[in-house]
């Protein structure tokens, strides 16, 4: 069991660090086109625990053009400003990983 959060702990990492790098040119890209089209969207979760939650939109603000405004534990829903509209496993791809890390 704790290898296993172990595992899922380093898969979130490079995770996170791809998507960023990965953000970061798109956002490049889009700045210097002009096609942004900020949107705000509400993101349910599957994580149960606040700590999970807050780490998830932690990662979210970390990324390029996404932005976590709101959390609500209690609903599981994060409201997210994004550059551009994407859908939820866009803006979320390390969710599985923060679930099998900390729930």
């Amino acid at each position: 069991m704790f290898i296993t959060r172990i595992f899922y702990a380093i898969a979130y990492f490079f995770v996170l660090i791809f998507q960023i790098i990965k953000a970061l040119i798109d956002v490049a890209g889009r700045t210097i086109n002009g096609k942004v089209e900020p949107v705000v969207m509400e993101i349910e979760t599957e994580l149960k625990r606040p700590i999970s939650q807050t780490i998830l939109a932690n990662s979210i603000t970390l990324t390029p053009g996404t932005l976590s405004i709101d959390l609500d534990t209690e609903n599981q829903i994060i409201k997210v400003a994004i550059i551009t509209t994407r859908s939820k496993e866009a803006v979320i791809p390390f969710e599985p990983y923060i679930k099998g890390m900390l729930e």
